[in-house]
């Protein structure tokens, strides 16, 4: 019997010894976990810097559509303006210029021409009365607080 008890404790202490072993970390174990964080922390700012770029360069391609829409647009524009036919057209609706051979006629009305820019606005309290009226309704007190320290 002593022979099966010995052989119980045995395996009893290889059992515990086992679990102790697969829970306790090792030296290798401990080493490659430093390699790893190193590793991680070493790439931690290139790639942030990477993604910031990318970021960058996104804007610097949207930027770049946006001013060549206007190029395009200006260049439409400066052909325009180098055809004489444009030019008498726009002498006409905005400086309201003719031919010496032509009679031109203007017709105005009794009525000024509605526009939002001629429409005036009602006149209304300054703004600094505004903010003093503000400063005033946060700083009243309801009728039955009690101010600290009084």
């Amino acid at each position: 019997m002593s022979e099966s008890t010995d052989q119980v404790s045995r395996a009893e202490a290889a059992a515990v010894a086992a679990a102790a072993r697969s829970t306790r970390l090792t030296g290798r174990a401990a080493l490659l976990a430093v390699v790893i964080c190193a590793i991680a922390l070493s790439l931690a700012y290139p790639v942030r810097e990477y993604i910031a770029q990318r970021q960058q360069i996104d804007q610097l391609l949207a930027q770049q559509q946006t001013l060549s829409a206007q190029v395009q647009a200006l260049q439409q524009q400066n052909t325009k303006l180098g055809q004489t036919w444009y030019i008498e057209q726009q002498a006409r609706a905005e400086l309201h210029m003719c031919f010496p051979s032509e009679q031109c006629y203007q017709v105005i009305s009794g009525q000024p021409p509605h526009s939002a820019a001629s429409r005036k606005q009602p006149p209304g309290e300054p703004w600094y009365d505004k903010l003093w009226q503000s400063v005033k309704r946060a700083d009243a007190q309801p009728a039955g607080a009690k101010r600290p320290g009084r």
